[in-house]
């Protein structure tokens, strides 16, 4: 079926609307009419070349929408089914068997290889124009398109009480955050979270503290701005880590450090600060996307005395299990991130990445029935 998508033709190329041809569901998968997609900075960075997907390339990872068709074996999902799209997985690894598919074994392959990663149809691309192949499955989805081609066990069905175009980014950005919180850090009652970088992400796992027993809430960021939002979603303190030292600035907030200091912004400068501000069986927890081959260095002594490092790859967990878990807190008010949307027609998506670099927006969203 022809059907329209944006389309990177190389490195740092621009986004451009384009009609391409989408092959029909395989075994195990569905055909997914994408209602709206997210837009996050992982689809920026693989733009530029830190993400190893090849171009051309169809993009586009928090897509939600309305399943039309279905391939053999399909069961669990049937057209007219309202979903969001979920992280891939393979179902048979060791990370997978043990209920951690976040942690697949063959992720890598799975969200940026630019083909089908398994079945009978593994290695194949669903996408092509005048006949030569293009790159999609993009964290199993591409869904910066009108039509998607999707793991059939990907899929989270939801009601019709919550509006689809808003629930897209559940499946990456904001449930990275939050799942960063309920499933990965886990604070206990009375601990204290310190969250740096206040974006889409830090918001979200900002709001699960709020629903956590966690007593110090602290937000940092560069822009009073979002420092001011954070307050609104549950920061019992901020730092403006801009013009005030972090370290110090957590002291004076805790009388020592933090139980948990969550990254969300990928920069090593700012964790490697971070690290001074846990403590002995504190943990530092690592969310935000780095330039690829970024490293970083802690204190070796102060590190041995008892202090964690936590990588969290998309909110850790199971979609099934995390996304219908917020779009209820949602649906009770009490992650209500309804707020930090913009929509956007789908030809716009230049525009929607330069608001939120700017930090105009938040998160964007594309309507992929705008253009």
């Amino acid at each position: 079926m022809r059907i329209r998508a944006l389309v990177v033709e190389e490195k740092d190329a621009p986004f451009t609307e384009q009609e391409i041809d989408l092959g029909e569901p395989g075994r195990g998968e569905a055909l997914v009419r994408i209602v709206a997609s997210g837009v996050c900075h992982t689809d920026a960075i693989t733009r530029a070349g830190d993400m190893p997907m090849p171009f051309p390339a169809v993009l586009g990872h928090e897509g939600a929408g309305i399943v039309e068709k279905v391939g053999d074996g399909v069961t669990l999902v049937a057209p007219g089914d309202r979903v969001i799209i979920g992280w891939p997985a393979c179902g048979e690894c060791r990370n997978c068997l043990d209920g951690q598919p976040r942690y697949c074994l063959r992720t890598g392959e799975a969200l940026v290889s630019g083909r089908r990663f398994k079945g009978e149809l593994k290695g194949t691309t669903a996408y092509s124009r005048d006949g030569n192949p293009i790159n999609g499955h993009f964290f199993g989805q591409s869904s910066f398109a009108t039509h998607s081609i999707v793991s059939a066990d990907a899929l989270v069905k939801v009601g019709a009480d919550v509006p689809l175009e808003l629930l897209g980014p559940l499946a990456c950005g904001l449930g990275t955050g939050a799942g960063a919180i309920l499933n990965e850090a886990r604070p206990r009652l009375g601990d204290s979270v310190l969250v740096v970088g206040v974006g889409a992400v830090g918001l979200a796992a900002i709001m699960a503290a709020r629903n956590s027993g966690v007593t110090k809430i602290i937000a940092a960021d560069i822009h009073d701005s979002r420092l001011t939002l954070a307050e609104q979603f549950g920061a019992t303190h901020t730092i403006n880590s801009g013009t005030n030292d972090l370290v110090e600035g957590v002291r004076k907030i805790t009388g020592s450090t933090v139980d948990y200091a969550l990254d969300c912004t990928g920069v090593i400068p700012v964790i490697e600060q971070m690290a001074e501000t846990v403590g002995m069986l504190g943990t530092l927890v690592l969310i935000g996307g780095a330039p690829a081959n970024a490293r970083f260095s802690l204190d070796h002594l102060r590190t041995l005395w008892g202090k964690r490092v936590m990588g969290v790859l998309g909110g850790g967990g199971r979609s099934g299990q995390l996304i219908p878990a917020l779009v209820d807190l949602y649906r009770q008010g009490r992650f209500p991130f309804d707020r930090l949307v913009r929509y956007y027609p789908m030809r716009d998506i230049e525009q929607a990445l330069e608001d939120s670099k700017s930090g105009e927006v938040v998160k964007p969203i594309l309507r992929m029935t705008d253009s």
